[in-house]
Order: C-alpha cells, then sequence, then structure tokens
C-alpha cells in the first residue's frame, strides 16, 4: 500500500516572495501568525550559520517541531550523492521538489504517523522558504570541496584527498585496533600508450581503468589517483587476505576491459602491492612498503599482485 502523501514543487522565487510576505497563496494556520512569522525569521538567521547540508537540515528537522509535530525528515540530492534522514519512517508523507530557477535543488519529504492537514502543510511551505538560501550554498559549497579533492581527469580522489584520508583511517584503525590496508596499482606499460597513440589516448585509458577500478570496490572503499599512471585504494578495516582478493579482482577487472584506440583493441593490465598497517607503524612506512611491493609485481613480469613483507 503507498502511504498517503502530498507533493508539491518548491520554486526559489516563489519561496522568496513568500518569505517576505507578499506570497498570496500562503495557507498559514491563521490562530498563528505570529508564531509563523516569528519562526521564519529565525530559521533565516539560524541556517545562515552554517554552510554544511547536514548541520542545516538537521537544524530545520529541530525548529520545524516547534510549529508542525514531525516524525521524519529525508532529503536527497542525487547530483551531489547525498542522502540524509532524520527521526523515524512514519506512514504519512508531504514530499517536495525544490528548486531556483530550474536549478534542482533536491527532493525534501516530511514524514509523520497522522495525516497532514491544509493549514499544517502550509506552515510547512511557508518554512520552506527559509530554507531554500541556505540550502542551495551548502550545495554549491559541497560542489567546491568536491571539486578541490577530485581529480579532474579521472574523478577519482586526489593527492589532498588521499592524505586527509589515510590519516583519518590509520587514526581509527589504531584507536578500533582494525586492520587497514592499502593498494598501490600501475597501468602496465603505459608510457607506450602514450608514445604510440598520444596522450589524449592516454587520457582516456586512465578514465577507463578509473571506472573499472570504482565499479569493482565497495562504497566504502576509496581510490585516489596517485600520480601518473599510479592509484592508491584504501581498504578500511580490511586483513591481508581480504584485501588480497580485492587486489585480484581488480586486476581481473581491468584485464577483461576492451578499449580501442583510434580504432585499435589494445590489452590493458595492472600491476599491484598490497600492504597492511603493522602495530606502530607509520603512515609512511606502510606507503612505502605497498610501493616495493609493487614493484616486485612488475619485476616479476606484471599483471599481478605482490603482497608486502
Amino acid at each position: 500500500m503507498v502511504p498517503p502523501s502530498h507533493s508539491n514543487t518548491i520554486d526559489f522565487d516563489a519561496a522568496k516572495l513568500q518569505r517576505l510576505g507578499y506570497a498570496s497563496t500562503q495557507r498559514a494556520n491563521p490562530l498563528h501568525p505570529i508564531s509563523l512569522a516569528d519562526l521564519r525569521r529565525q530559521l533565516g538567521m539560524q541556517l545562515q550559520t552554517s554552510l554544511e547540508a547536514e548541520r542545516i537540515l538537521a537544524l530545520f528537522f529541530q525548529e520545524v517541531q516547534r510549529l508542525v509535530p514531525l516524525d521524519a525528515l529525508v532529503y536527497q540530492h542525487p547530483n551531489s550523492d547525498l542522502r540524509l534522514e532524520f527521526g523515524k519512517r512514519a506512514s504519512h508523507s508531504a514530499s517536495y521538489r525544490l528548486s531556483h530557477e530550474g536549478e534542482y535543488l533536491g527532493e525534501l519529504i516530511f514524514r509523520r504517523q497522522r495525516r497532514f492537514d491544509d493549514a499544517e502543510l502550509g506552515q510547512l511551505e511557508s518554512l520552506l522558504a527559509s530554507l531554500l538560501f541556505p540550502l542551495r550554498n551548502a550545495l554549491l559549497y559541497r560542489a567546491a570541496l568536491r571539486s578541490a579533492l577530485r581529480d579532474p581527469l579521472t574523478d577519482t580522489g586526489n593527492r589532498i584527498a588521499m592524505d586527509q584520508a589515510l590519516q583519518r583511517e590509520v587514526d581509527i584503525a589504531r584507536r578500533n585496533l582494525l586492520p587497514l590496508s592499502v593498494l598501490m596499482l600501475d597501468i602496465d606499460h603505459f608510457k607506450s600508450i602514450n608514445d604510440r597513440f598520444g596522450h589524449g589516448a592516454g587520457d582516456e585509458v586512465l578514465k577507463t581503468i578509473a571506472s573499472a577500478l570504482k565499479a569493482s570496490l565497495r562504497n566504502v572503499d576509496m581510490v585516489f589517483r596517485y600520480g601518473g599512471e599510479e592509484f592508491l585504494v584504501l581498504l578500511s578495516n580490511t586483513t591481508p587476505e581480504a584485501a588480497a582478493l580485492v587486489g585480484e579482482r581488480l586486476r581481473l577487472a581491468v584485464e577483461e576491459l576492451q578499449h580501442l584506440v583510434q580504432g585499435h583493441a589494445i590489452e590493458l593490465s595492472i600491476s599491484l602491492g598490497c600492504a597492511t598497517l603493522l602495530p606502530a607503524e607509520t603512515l609512511e612506512s606502510l606507503l612505502r612498503r605497498a610501493d616495493n611491493a609493487l614493484y616486485t609485481a612488475k619485476r616479476g613480469g606484471r599483471n599481478r599482485l605482490a603482497m608486502a613483507g
């Protein structure tokens, strides 16, 4: 059974007029005009104190309940890979598609156990006007951060993101006594591809292999472009045995690629070195052992995985 729901589209400009008190279609409860106005003013100030979407929506969910009782708030913006859920599931919902001059700002769903009446829906729609400006700024900020931490060619993490993630995951592994493994990998004979077909073809190979790596990893795994044709895969809470299985899966995924360059089918392969964090080991030592294992794999004939000693 589909839960009873209310669906609508909230446009930024209409919401702006409503926030300023000029919307003729406002359906706020006439018994509480001061409370609604006061809450709108308060939200207008509070929500602009952060650029983090999670904090903005959590605060919005908390404050809206002072006027309209809610059990849950769900927000998703697929383009930003963002889905947030606060509270607990309930049978009745009111959903809104948020937009600004045609710019999609995501989907917002209010949930609770009893049905929303028209007055409450009017109040929620009025309060949404206070959310759109801060939410749009938060999405722009999130996109800027993501861009700053991504390699523009392969859409994997860059060195800045890698350094931050490695230190964070090492600290977590030590604090919770969890295994942590890394895979250092290199595209075999990449220089010959550039020399034979040009750097444009080499860029396409990098993108193709990066996509294959990401498609073969779990959501919790992280892949970074280490430099040139080298990538690093960070495997949290992963033993050496499990990391070796992941590495072999990546090797096979690349080996099975059918890639054409200027009408010519070329064989692609990678070599990998695997290392697992040792007790009291430094991050520099972990990366050095993974790099040494990668060198062993390449020296042993390429298209293979080697484990660090």
